[in-house]
């Protein structure tokens, strides 16, 4: 009887812990990150400063949270992303949001700072939200991380930001696609088959699809917009804007259609492009539009080159979330100031998220529980430890230390459950020689060593 009573109390216990851990389940589309999470995630960003600062980019901070006539400016995000904004009011009955990008942010602040030197470059990394569909490598709550460059109207500001985007994937190790087109190119395109104007943002908008859902379904689409569309017109454009080749090929195609000053300058614009950026992972995609409305010339988009991957249960996965994105958005700035003057930008966004879940799915990334280097276990000599200890850390190497007394075995279980490198025993006989021991925890190596030794070893 006893032993049932027991295991019903023990039924209840588990059923009451699962009651507590339902009812603290995060909001939908966000996440907490556990250490051997939350690492990995911080060394990504790191490597992304790095990179941003070799090209001279420096770091600003913004709100997370902005006044909805700023999120809902003419030229911000357009009407498709203020649906996924999230919008609340103060306790003043002002209207608020959560910032969806970072770009509009840095808009702002540009306008509030008219008379900085430009060009003004800036790298910004930070939290945006947006209240859309959930899947892999996409959530509500996410990490952007985004390099601008503010007062350079040349194309070579344009190349600098594919440069960044080619040296960024270099250095996380991943094989991608930077796709490049010009919203100047496309539009003169579009009026090249006769598009109206009024026209030319609904069709430029079922364009993006085109890698979604396919040539059929955007060219019925497109000609659902309005009954003057020619259905043969919208054939040969849709034709053009997926034609195969190298970019040379691609580009060579649309001279032939180059009738307009515009679309010979556009086109001209682009190849002046690809004189400063080349190699393999640079991509002429036509039909890239990008769906937000301030973009005004060049604009980008990275994917993998390879999408097919297995989880750890061998189930297969395709991975189509793009790791990067930008454009030159020329206009946004200066009618965020009602000026005549210009504010010629151009920028790119990195996604922290989908940038980590591919990361995890190739298997570049090593899950670590702890970024400690070195655990001292102190026997019976606390004070003395705890000073070796900041002799270490002022080494600059990362180092923990016992705090509650344990003995030797739950020590060395500890430092196993975090898979830290490196113990350091110090007790009365090593500091009599003014040594301490060191093991090497993967190879279970034993070493009698000065502390100095001990620094250069772990350096």
């Amino acid at each position: 009887m006893f032993l049932i009573f027991t295991l019903k109390c023990l039924i209840i216990e588990k059923c009451l812990i699962m009651v507590i851990i339902m009812n603290l389940m995060n909001a939908r589309g966000v996440r907490d990150f556990v250490p051997e999470e939350k690492i990995p995630r911080q060394e990504i960003v790191e490597k992304l400063k790095t990179v941003f600062e070799l090209y001279g980019f420096v770091p600003i901070e913004t709100p997370l949270i902005e006044r909805m006539d700023i999120l809902a400016a003419k030229y911000a995000g357009g009407s498709e992303i203020l649906k996924e904004t999230f919008q609340f009011k103060d306790q003043g009955d002002r209207e608020l949001g959560l910032r969806y990008d970072l770009t509009v942010p840095f808009s702002r602040f540009v306008g509030m700072n008219p008379t900085m030197k430009m060009p003004f470059k800036r790298y910004q990394i930070g939290r945006v939200f947006r209240d859309g569909p959930i899947k892999l490598g996409r959530y509500r709550e996410f990490w952007q991380c985004d390099v601008d460059i503010v007062g350079a109207k040349s194309i070579s500001s344009d190349a600098q930001c594919v440069q960044i985007a080619q040296k960024v994937f270099k250095q996380l190790d991943l094989e991608v696609k930077i796709e490049i087109n010009s919203r100047d190119l496309l539009e003169a395109i579009l009026r090249e088959f006769e598009i109206s104007d009024d026209l030319l943002v609904d069709v430029i908008l079922e364009i993006d699809k085109l890698k979604k859902i396919g040539i059929i379904a955007v060219k019925e689409a497109i000609l659902n917009i309005s009954s003057s569309l020619d259905a043969s017109k919208i054939s040969e454009l849709l034709d053009l804007l997926t034609v195969s080749g190298t970019n040379k090929e691609k580009i060579d195609k649309i001279k032939l259609v180059a009738q307009k000053e515009e679309t010979k300058l556009a086109l001209n614009k682009l190849i002046e492009l690809f004189t400063y950026v080349s190699g393999d992972d640079v991509v002429f995609r036509p039909s890239l539009a990008r769906g937000l409305s301030y973009y005004t010339g060049t604009v980008f988009e990275v994917v993998l080159k390879n999408q097919d991957f297995e989880d750890e249960n061998g189930k297969k996965i395709k991975f189509t979330s793009s790791l990067s994105a930008g454009g030159r958005y020329d206009n946004m700035i200066g009618d965020y100031l009602e000026s005549k003057k210009e504010f010629p930008a151009v920028g790119i966004s990195f996604g922290l998220e989908p940038i980590v879940e591919v990361m995890k799915l190739s298997k570049k990334i090593e899950l670590k529980k702890t970024t400690v280097k070195a655990y001292v276990i102190p026997i019976k000599t606390f004070t003395e430890s705890n000073k070796i200890a900041e002799k270490l850390r002022d080494s600059g190497i990362n180092c923990d230390i016992d705090l509650v007394n344990r003995s030797i075995s739950k020590n060395l279980n500890y430092a196993n459950s975090f898979n830290i490198p490196f113990v350091i025993f110090v007790g009365q006989d090593e500091l009599d020689q003014d040594k301490v021991k060191l093991r090497d925890m993967s190879s279970g190596e034993e070493s009698l060593l000065s502390i100095k030794e001990v620094c250069e070893k772990l350096k």
